[in-house]
């Protein structure tokens, strides 16, 4: 796997917001992300329309707050029903998951370079998280990618230890 750190400047997006356990995840969270693909046309101003984002916060015991949006311009309203997320600029280590690959392989070796390394993940302040060595995810999907065999980027932002 390579790794690259890279300092993302902050942005805005808008999309829907699902919060459960772990064990909730299926059918529940590929729900919300198809009803977020299914929304797209009404999400005009994309920066980027070919990907998907999904955002994780880690602040749910046995489970996390995930955001499916879209990155969009200061000019997108945000359609009925949906919900604004700004993200800060961060630095963040990006890695790439290979269709093919195993997911949790992929987290595991950049768990493993994230202790190795002269970083740490970040954590706001005054935030409880229940994964303390990857509070925050962000992954950014292709808008055609195949659920059952992703291939997608990864962001954990990070700090120097």
């Amino acid at each position: 796997m390579s790794y690259e750190i890279v300092t993302l400047p902050a942005y805005r997006t808008v999309g829907l917001k699902w919060e459960g356990t772990f064990s909730e995840i299926v059918p529940n969270l590929k729900n919300v992300i198809q009803q977020v693909k299914d929304c797209a046309d009404e999400v005009g101003n994309k920066i980027n329309p070919h990907v998907l984002l999904g955002l994780s916060y880690h602040v749910i015991e046995n489970g996390f707050v995930h955001y499916s949006v879209y990155q969009v311009s200061e000019e997108q309203e945000i359609p009925d029903g949906m919900i604004e997320l700004r993200v800060p600029e961060w630095t963040y280590v990006k890695t790439t998951h290979c269709k093919g690959e195993d997911v949790q392989k992929t987290y595991t070796d950049l768990h493993q370079w994230l202790f190795n390394s002269d970083y740490t993940a970040y954590k706001e302040a005054g935030v409880v998280y229940y994964d303390l060595n990857m509070p925050i995810k962000h992954e950014h999907y292709p808008v055609d990618h195949v659920p059952n065999h992703p291939h997608f980027d990864i962001y954990i932002p990070i700090v120097k230890k």
